[in-house]
């Protein structure tokens, strides 16, 4: 008996490590549900007008409607879309009259960067975002070719001398917004692997068990198994 109580106890306290982990991670995901469904009644709810110091961490999400001027130059950060490929990301000033932000009016393909678009009086609703897409990793914009790799607030904003506040539009009323596809905010983007990592660890922990259950079983029959 004595020769299987050392692997019996690394047996349990290994299953108890990769359950916990499994138990942990169904409570992400329980969590990470919850958040999403907030962001997307968030992002659903009632336009409002666009505050007056917009906070990124208070009015993330936040459905704003705006009146104003789409005005001149124009920022195109590269994206690739589900089912329309290749292209770019527009963004452009919005002129509100005493002050300027951003907005992202949605895909053009690769073609159409340089096409002509149309400027002046449109009443855009979308919502508020400050997308955290920069890392260590993302090349500097090519200002030469003039093609952004992220949607980089801040120095967007300083590149159009605007406000450090982007609006992604979902709907446009005025203008003519040919060959834009809005493509608008939603928690599609937050990624919510949890159920697979808690399948991980939980097939692990049966993984374990059974190759505890068979070192004993090799023990008691004098084998000497060892992994």
């Amino acid at each position: 008996m004595r020769r299987l109580v050392v692997p019996l106890l690394f047996g349990i306290l290994g299953a108890a490590v990769l359950i916990s982990l499994g138990v942990w991670q169904v409570q992400r995901l329980s969590w990470k549900e919850a958040v999403l469904a907030d962001i997307e009644a968030r992002v659903a709810g009632a336009p409002v007008a666009l505050p007056t110091a917009p906070d990124a961490a208070r009015d993330r999400f936040l459905p704003v409607a705006a009146e104003g001027m789409l005005e001149g130059p124009e920022l195109h950060v590269l994206v690739g879309a589900k089912e329309l490929g290749a292209g770019y990301r527009l963004i452009q000033p919005l002129d509100l009259g005493e002050r300027r932000i951003m907005v992202d009016r949605g895909f053009i393909g690769l073609t159409d960067k340089d096409a002509p678009r149309d400027r002046g009086a449109v009443r855009l609703i979308g919502n508020l975002h400050w997308p955290d897409e920069v890392d260590g990793y993302t090349p500097p914009p090519d200002l030469d070719k003039d093609i952004w790799f992220a949607r980089d607030v801040p120095a967007m904003a300083e590149a159009l001398n605007t406000e450090p506040v982007l609006l992604v539009v979902r709907q446009q009323e005025g203008g003519e917004p040919a060959g834009i596809t809005p493509l608008p905010v939603d928690g599609g983007g937050i990624p919510n692997d949890h159920l697979q990592y808690a399948i991980t660890w939980f097939s692990l922990a049966l993984i374990w068990l059974a190759m505890t259950g068979y070192l004993l079983w090799r023990v008691r029959r004098g084998a000497g198994a060892k992994f």
